[in-house]
């Protein structure tokens, strides 16, 4: 099961999850962007790093990883990446290292050259079949699918859609929801295929409401955007005017001059 996708793409989209995991209010993620990191020296890559988006040094950096195979060198390489990080980058910020868990079993005891650090409140360790249901949320349990036992998971995903179309009023939002709810479903039923898998999760009648097909075609037209704007450094490149990007692309001279200074920034 890709669970590093699965997981990219939920904190990516609903990053209050991870603070709700963190036992903190989701409000706190409004602090925060989230995005995934390369430590371009060694070639590392952080899969998840929750960045403040203030400047300011008051705010820790949080380092996050899904871990759900036995791996004995997993702390050498997250470790590593999280300091080689603050070298490269010299930021004054505290942070926090948070390793999620399916469970016990998939952490590797072999941690002695560790101790100090897995025992401080630099690290976290978050073992899902552990949560109890005093945090649950609709949130936490979207993540608890991940390791929701085949047997048990197509009705758990039935309650959570449900559960989504009452309690989310954000159409888009809920989309997101409803498609990664999917998502974790299909991953879970390799041998079943979307229509299959829709059929089981009874989605076929929400996807044919206004208001779904209105969320949904939004989301096409941002992710359009999103293309458009990556074309603007290469556009730039070969001596056009921002004025004139804008015109090709169909975009306001504001968002192509904001691209491009994106770029020259990265």
């Amino acid at each position: 099961m890709k669970t590093d996708t699965i997981f990219y793409r939920l904190f990516q989209s609903f990053p209050s999850i991870f603070f709700e995991l963190l036992e903190q209010p989701p409000e706190v993620a409004d602090a925060y962007q989230f995005s995934s990191v390369e430590v371009k020296q060694l070639s590392f890559r952080i899969d998840g790093v929750y960045l403040p988006k203030q400047d300011t040094t008051e705010t820790p950096i949080y380092f996050a990883e899904v871990q759900f195979q036995l791996d004995k060198r997993f702390y050498a390489r997250f470790f590593a990446e999280i300091f080689l990080y603050l070298d490269k980058n010299e930021v004054e910020n505290d942070w926090c290292g948070v390793v999620i868990y399916p469970t016990r079993s998939a952490e590797s005891s072999d941690t002695r050259q560790y101790q100090e650090l897995l025992a401080s409140l630099r690290v976290r360790c978050i073992y899902l079949d552990e949560i109890g249901s005093a945090q649950q949320s609709l949130g936490i349990d979207t993540v608890k699918l991940v390791i929701e036992p085949e047997e048990t998971a197509v009705n758990k995903a039935r309650q959570l859609i449900e559960q989504v179309s009452e309690e989310i009023s954000d159409e888009a939002q809920k989309r997101k929801l409803l498609q990664l709810i999917e998502t974790i479903i299909i991953y879970k039923f390799t041998q079943k295929s979307r229509e299959e898998i829709q059929a089981m999760l009874g989605l076929g009648d929400i996807r044919q409401t206004r208001v779904y097909q209105e969320a949904l075609q939004e989301g096409l037209q941002e992710g359009e955007r999103r293309g458009k704007l990556k074309t603007v450094p290469k556009l730039l490149a070969t001596g056009l005017t921002v004025n004139k990007i804008a015109e090709v692309l169909d975009l306001s001279v504001e968002e192509v001059r904001q691209a491009a200074q994106q770029e020259s920034s990265n």
